[in-house]
């Protein structure tokens, strides 16, 4: 939809102004997009070539302080990743050794407890032993 100059001069905004938030470049280049106009074309002469290479030249300066800002968002969130996963290797290492250091004891506490088995084992053979040479002993002082 075309709108035409007087529609465009008679449009009313709150309390501001368009001049007062934009620049007089761009105050054009939304008076022309909204006229159905491209901004770019060399219609008007001289001025629209003016305005057209204002406006690449604009454009393109944002466009390299946008890639600069995302540059450095970039660099800042791989700098925070790198970061993290650096504190996550320490903590890691940290669990592995306290892992490791468990594991020993445990294997340390497995030994005494295999050779405490081990002895009780032999004493309990022994006492077996005993207690059935008891038994015959007792059983033989009985018998008639």
């Amino acid at each position: 939809m075309f709108f035409h100059d007087d529609v465009v001069r008679s449009l009313q905004f709150p309390s501001c102004t368009l001049q007062s938030l934009l620049t007089p470049g761009e105050v054009e280049e939304l008076l022309s997009l909204i006229r159905g106009e491209d901004p770019a074309s060399p219609s008007s002469g001289s001025q629209a070539s003016t305005r057209a290479l204002y406006s690449l030249d604009e454009r393109r300066r944002r466009r390299m302080q946008s890639n600069r800002e995302s540059a450095r968002r970039s660099r800042w969130r791989k700098k925070k990743h790198l970061e993290n996963l650096t504190s996550q290797v320490n903590r890691l290492k940290t669990e592995n050794r306290e892992l490791k250091n468990q594991l020993g004891f445990t294997l340390h506490q497995h030994v005494i407890v295999s050779l405490e088995n081990a002895q009780l084992r032999s004493e309990s053979e022994f006492l077996m032993s005993r207690l059935s040479h008891l038994y015959r002993a007792l059983d033989t002082t009985l018998s008639p």
